[in-house]
């Protein structure tokens, strides 16, 4: 069997086959690189001296930052830039955020020993930038690509799965499909989804949209405007302007609580099953910093793609949806660091909903409202016709 899109096998992602990766093939469709623009490659460590000879790389624990080196750094070294018409090719380490979409430090350590500023000495000087690292940077580098004027890419988590499948695909059929989903659902009034929880109960989350334009993370990220590709791509997503309700949340121990949402805001979760010691930290974490418990985005995936047990991709594949908390700003939402009242808790979370993530319960159905139009979107995971019909299956 040859490669196939995924619009000829839209369902059945164990099926699919992906064409071998090659980096270049990557950036040449992301980035459409002119001649002699500057990459550079960006990792996160405890310790940024750790990059100084690459150090790091006697760490087997450092398997997202040793691809980085393997398959990026390398890879470019290796005729990537020469074919593309690139140069550069430098390797920094900034210290690790500690938090999905945090702040970064100005401070960085170049492969070479030299330290930097990221703000003086990066930022400015590199038309391409490829971050890839243990906690997602879109929100941060998002912000400085519009200041600085770069053009990048955050591939947070990144593991072999995602290299063989994510980021082989071709991103201009990623975008075309990703496109077509967005139009069957911009300017939507509102999304229900209903939930039922192992047991049988079952609890219903309304997310209002207000009528917004859909937007989509689709990995291109062509042309002179500055812009960051969340890698793996493929997504349709929302700022919401309100929600009420109910959802189920499967935390890290595998607490499964149900989060009470009102105004747009979790207001405090309820032990279901597990620890109630988990419940209570993230009671008392919601009372003294209610920005944590805004919901800033409503996204669907528009991919057919294998789970890779990281949510960067996982939250791309099509049939799953997935809610995120805190700051949206680089959705272009209002939720910006300085309304937290602690920097550690100015990140943007997601909540993702998947069989392999929450076999704990399921999402019954998902319903969109544009108008007088109301269509079923999702059940059990699975797209339904008006999806399938979108994608022209």
């Amino acid at each position: 069997m040859n490669a196939t899109s995924s619009s000829e096998l839209v369902t059945d992602p164990a099926q699919r086959e992906f064409p071998p990766f090659s980096l270049e093939r990557l950036l040449s469709t992301v980035f459409e690189p002119t001649q002699g623009m500057k990459v550079c490659v960006l990792i996160d460590l405890e310790d940024p001296e750790d990059v100084v000879d690459f150090a790091f790389l006697k760490d087997d624990r450092l398997d997202v930052q040793r691809r980085a080196y393997e398959t990026f750094y390398r890879g470019l070294h290796g005729g990537v830039m020469e074919a593309l018409g690139m140069n550069g090719g430098e390797f920094y380490a900034y210290p690790v955020s500690g938090g999905s979409n945090l702040d970064l430090e100005d401070t960085a350590v170049q492969s070479t020993g030299r330290r930097v500023s990221l703000e003086k000495d990066v930022y400015p000087v590199y038309d391409v930038i490829l971050c890839i690292s243990t906690f997602s940077a879109t929100a941060p580098l998002t912000a400085f690509a519009k200041q600085y004027g770069f053009r990048g890419a955050t591939l947070h988590g990144l593991n072999d799965v995602i290299i063989n499948s994510g980021l082989s695909v071709d991103y201009r059929e990623v975008s075309a499909d990703a496109e077509k989903l967005r139009l069957a659902m911009t300017r939507a009034d509102e999304i229900e989804i209903d939930f039922v929880i192992e047991g049988g109960q079952e609890v219903t989350c309304l997310l209002e949209l207000g009528g917004q334009e859909a937007q989509k993370s689709h990995g291109l990220c062509v042309g002179t405007a500055p812009d960051i590709a969340n890698l793996p791509a493929g997504e349709v997503y929302f700022v919401p302007t309100g929600a009420e309700g109910e959802f189920p949340l499967k935390y890290e121990d595998g607490t499964l609580g149900l989060l009470e949402v009102r105004g747009g805001r979790i207001r405090r979760s309820t032990l279901v099953a597990g620890a109630q010691a988990t419940i209570d930290e993230h009671n008392a974490k919601l009372e003294a910093d209610p920005m944590t418990g805004v919901l800033g985005e409503l996204g669907f995936g528009t991919q057919v793609l294998p789970v890779s047990g990281a949510d960067i991709q996982d939250e791309k594949v099509l049939g799953t949806c997935h809610l995120a908390t805190g700051r949206d700003d680089h959705l272009g939402g209002e939720i910006t660091p300085d309304l937290f009242k602690q920097h550690a808790n100015a990140t943007h979370d997601d909540i993702l909903f998947a069989p392999h993530k929450t076999p704990n319960f399921d999402i019954a159905q998902v319903r969109m409202k544009r108008g007088e139009q109301e269509e079923v979107l999702i059940e059990h995971f699975r797209p339904m016709p008006y999806l399938l019909e979108a994608l022209g299956v």
